[in-house]
C-alpha cells in the first residue's frame, strides 16, 4: 500500500510540474488518504504485537 502511496505521489508532482492542476489535486487527495490508511494499519498492527507481546523478528 505504501508503494501505491509514492506512486501516486509521484504522479502529482509530474502532473504538477506539467501543469495539469486537476490531475495533480486528484492523485495528491489519493496519495493523501492512501498514506493515513497505511499509518493506521501500521499503529494497529504495532499495538497488536505489544499485546502478544512478540518483539521484532531479527
Amino acid at each position: 500500500m505504501l508503494y501505491w502511496t509514492i506512486v501516486c505521489l509521484v504522479v502529482a508532482i509530474i502532473a504538477g510540474v506539467l501543469g495539469f492542476g486537476g490531475i495533480a489535486g486528484a492523485a495528491t487527495e489519493f496519495a493523501k488518504i492512501l498514506f493515513f490508511i497505511f499509518i493506521v494499519l501500521l499503529v494497529i498492527s504495532l499495538i497488536a504485537n505489544v499485546i502478544r507481546g512478540r518483539g521484532p523478528k531479527v
